[in-house]
């Protein structure tokens, strides 16, 4: 049986390596295996930024990937949390009563909420802020070099 409380907290820390899929889903779900792609070329954006500094192009696309998959992550961590217990209880435990105890939310349920809520929106908010910096940056750059 899936629990509901196990699957919220998969997807907030264990989300960007697809943990939360393979525990609903099994092995042989797709998007679980893709989930660590965006992630590790995330990582490698940052590290792009530890070597050759903050002018590097690529990174403010690839920082920004970790970001929006953590962000999301976070989102369907609440998404889970949030269920009713006989809406999850059809989808993940179709043999289990509408009241089956996996499906109720309990208070480290509504702590899963809390925390992915907190994180999820900060990192969305700096991936968000970080692009859009890097960005304008970028523009400039090329304008002060046009006009020289």
């Amino acid at each position: 049986m899936k629990n509901k409380t196990v699957a919220a907290w998969l997807a907030f820390v264990g989300g960007p390596l697809g943990l939360h899929r393979f525990y609903l889903h099994g092995l042989s779900d797709m998007l679980g295996w893709l989930l660590p792609i965006p992630t590790a070329l995330g990582i490698y954006g940052i590290q792009r930024v530890q070597q050759l500094g903050q002018d590097d192009h690529y990174s403010w696309v690839l920082i920004p990937l970790l970001g929006f998959t953590i962000a999301a992550c976070a989102l369907r961590a609440i998404l889970y949390a949030l269920m009713t217990p006989e809406a999850w209880n059809a989808r993940y435990n179709p043999s289990a009563a509408p009241d089956a105890a996996p499906g109720r939310t309990q208070w480290i349920t509504v702590g899963a909420i809390v925390v992915s809520l907190l994180i999820g929106t900060t990192v969305l908010m700096a991936s968000l802020a970080f692009s859009f910096q890097r960005y304008f940056e970028y523009q400039i750059e090329e304008a002060r070099k046009i006009s020289q």
